[in-house]
Parts: structure tokens; sequence; C-alpha cells
């Protein structure tokens, strides 16, 4: 069974008390965090787990944990506001449960408002996307099925839920500061408080955020995502970062420059494998040249991460399609990439 860490109490510099709960987002020992905001307005909980296994058990159990370590007498029940930092599932799909026991308004950006409130049409609208995704990389017929059935899965249990108000960018609602930084996904938000950052998903402590092509979703892609790294590190003062998974991070400005060297790796990788391969490639070969060993899911998170950066090769004239005539002339061929540097 998976340990999860414990309830952990920050305070920021504005003085708002910061309570992370930690959850089993997915039965595959994949954790995260909610976030309870006592201090800044409305009594508030930032995102709300998978809603699957047993994520919101471990919602509940962090509550009980604030009355035993805390003496903080409130529950679920008590939540006066619900705050969704991006349209991920696993960051909104314990939402519907939340509402079984508060009425809390919810908010989430604008960009990712529709996947809540029209779920079902946004599943739609990414599975056709994902289709001319896997025809132009060149994945295979019986591959593509296998990776539509493992997209579909996590997505069964959610419906549409509604939304009482957006968020937009630099908007400050009781002493949160939201910043909009789109890449990982179109609405994410950072939240900051005083010294103290929720960078969601957009930074954590150990991992690259995982990074699909805006030809998918718009406002993905790398290029937003850079764009989004660049404009957080002008925000001065942030002594600690919070994300969505894994650890704290003190430095906040170190890691985000480790992150960008890392995704510049990962593009110098692709033009050494594509200078070593020495003809064109498709986006699934390039994906299996960087990921030879990965299974299942990962297949699939691998061809968004390598579409991603060779999405922002291509955009920026690193890349040239060399079949163009065949692209032209058919409805949606694989595309083959060649270097133009």
């Amino acid at each position: 069974m998976t340990e999860l860490p414990p309830v952990a109490h920050f305070r920021s510099s504005s003085g708002v008390d910061i309570y992370r709960l930690s959850m089993l987002l997915f039965p595959n020992d994949f954790t995260g965090h909610a976030y309870i905001l006592k201090g800044a307005g409305a009594l508030t909980l930032v995102d709300t787990g998978s809603g699957m296994g047993r994520s919101n058990d471990d919602l509940l159990a962090g509550f009980q944990q604030l009355r035993e370590r805390f003496d903080l007498s409130f529950t679920l029940s008590d939540i006066e506001r619900v705050i969704i930092t991006h349209g991920h599932i696993d960051h909104f799909g314990g939402l519907a449960f939340v509402k079984t026991h508060t009425d809390a308004a919810v908010g989430i950006h604008e960009l990712d408002r529709r996947v809540l409130t029209n779920y079902e049409e946004r599943v739609i609208v990414a599975t056709k996307a994902l289709g001319i995704y896997f025809d132009r990389a060149g994945i295979n017929p019986a591959l593509r099925e296998t990776l539509f059935d493992m997209y579909g899965f996590a997505k069964r249990h959610v419906t549409s839920i509604d939304v009482d108000f957006g968020i937009g960018d630099e908007q400050v609602i009781d002493g949160m500061e939201f910043i909009h930084t789109p890449g990982h996904c179109p609405g994410q938000v950072c939240i900051r408080m005083g010294n103290i950052l929720l960078s969601a998903d957009h930074v954590l402590s150990r991992t690259t955020p995982h990074q699909s092509p805006e030809s998918i979703t718009h406002y993905m892609g790398l290029g937003h995502y850079a764009d989004s790294l660049r404009k957080l590190m002008r925000y001065e003062g942030i002594t600690l970062a919070l994300g969505g998974h894994e650890d704290p991070i003190p430095d906040l400005y170190g890691r985000i420059d480790a992150i960008r060297a890392s995704h510049n790796r990962k593009l110098d990788r692709i033009r050494n494998i594509m200078r070593e391969h020495g003809a064109p490639m498709t986006v699934s070969e390039i994906s299996h040249a960087m990921y030879p060993d990965v299974g299942g899911y990962h297949i699939l998170l691998a061809l968004e991460e390598a579409g991603a950066h060779i999405e922002y090769l291509y955009q920026h004239g690193h890349l040239t399609i060399a079949n163009l005539r065949e692209f032209e002339a058919e409805a949606n061929p694989a595309i083959l990439y060649e270097l133009h540097d």
C-alpha cells in the first residue's frame, strides 16, 4: 500500500496558512497534492485529486489529520471555494465528490472552463485531434487503437460540472495573485501568496512536466511552456514553491533554469537522432528512438513529449517536411521530417 506523506503546513509572508494534503491519484503509485488555504478570504480548497481509486478517501483522511495534528476542526463541508489549477483529471476528477459535501463556488481559468462545464464535448474534440496527430505521427493501426483505449480509460468516470467564476491572468482575489502559465495545460495557473507560489504542474521539484503538441490542443506545446517559464522568472521574491506533485521547491528560479536545460537537451537529442539516422523520420520513429523501453500508457506520453519537441523545432525552422507533395495530395499522411539546420 502506497504510504503518503503527512499533511504539511506552510505560512506565507502575507499571512496565509497553507495545508498540503496528499493523495494517491492513480493506482500506479502516482501521487499528488491538494491545498487548503486559510486566511485568503473564504476557506479555499485548491485542486481535488482524481476521484479515482482511493483519492477521495485520501482527501478525507487529510481533513482528519488537520483535526488530529493541527487542532483544526473544519471538514470538507466547511470549504467555501474550490480553485482548480488546470483542466487535467488528476486535479479536477474529484470535484464531483467534493460537491456532494459542499456548495462551494468553483473557479478555473477561462481556457480550461469548458473542460469542466462541457466535459463530454471536450473529450470528443480532443480524441478527434489526437487521431489526426496519430496519423501524422505514423502510428500503425494496431497500436493506434490500443493508444485510444488507454487515453479514454481514465476519463470515463467524469461528467460535466458547473463552474461559478472564471480566473484571468494577473487577477487578484483575496490576496491570491493568479499567474496564467499555459504550456502543460491551456488554462494552467500558478497562485502567488506573498513569498509562496502554488506552482501546480507548471514547475515540479524532480520531473519536467509533461509536454504535448499544440497541434492537439491550443495553448499547449513547448513554445507556450517556455514563454510561461520566462514569465514566472520575472516574479521576484518567491522563496518557496509548492507543486501539484512531488516535494516543495526552495529555489524556484534555479529549478526553472534546470527545466529549461532539460528541454534543450531533448531538442539536441532529437537533432542527433535524426543526424545518425541519415534519412527523414516520422514522430513515431523519433519517439521510439528517444524512449525505446517504454510500455503501456507511457508510449502515449512518449509520443506526445517527443511530438511537442519536434513541433517546436519545426516552428523555429530547424525541421522541414520531406514528403511535402504527399502531404499536399493525401488527406492526412504520416509526415516525414528532415533537418534544416
